[in-house]
């Protein structure tokens, strides 16, 4: 028993020692940050579609809002004048063979896509911005064409999703 002491001792304090340093560190969590400029709220206005992926500008949007509503940031409409306004640009939707069997049958493909986001305050003025945020993805290409499109379509909404994640991050981490 009196051999017990000398061995838990080292333990206590390297816990003691690892907690303390965790917790001096200013360590948080991602998306525990505060927004550019203290804005509180921000509203999501329709992206700017410039690809030739029909419905882009509505999925991507849609996903913002629900990012910004998850995490009790989203304005409602009627406060026009409080907080700030969210916009941005589908700049391109590119989708390429990454691997493939033969010369002529692709069995993966990467949907990469890129675009360009900006956060104005209430008086219009710009206070963030992020150039060429890029996501891609990759899905499988089968001999059914409709579940390859299937699998297309599964592969945008991921991007989507992250893109989504990644802005409301960076914002809220003055990246």
């Amino acid at each position: 028993m009196k051999y017990c002491f000398p061995l838990l001792f080292p333990i206590i304090i390297i816990i003691s020692a690892m907690i303390s340093t965790l917790s001096a560190c200013g360590y948080r969590f991602a998306g525990e940050g505060n927004f550019p400029s203290d804005i509180k709220n921000i509203r999501v206005a329709m992206l700017e579609n410039r690809t030739a992926e029909t419905g882009a500008e509505t999925i991507f949007t849609n996903d913002l809002i629900t990012e910004f509503t998850l995490n009790g940031s989203l304005a409602p409409d009627s406060a026009k004048g409080s907080g700030g306004i969210l916009s941005g640009i589908i700049r391109f939707l590119n989708i390429e063979t990454v691997s493939r069997r033969g010369s002529h049958i692709a069995l993966e493909r990467q949907v990469t896509v890129s675009a360009d986001m900006a956060l104005q305050d209430a008086d219009g003025n710009e206070v963030w911005s992020a150039k060429n945020v890029r996501v891609r993805e990759t899905y499988a290409v089968v001999t059914d064409k409709l579940a390859t499109e299937h699998n297309r379509r599964e592969a945008v909404s991921a991007i989507s999703e992250r893109m989504a994640e990644m802005v409301y991050d960076r914002l809220s981490n003055h990246f």
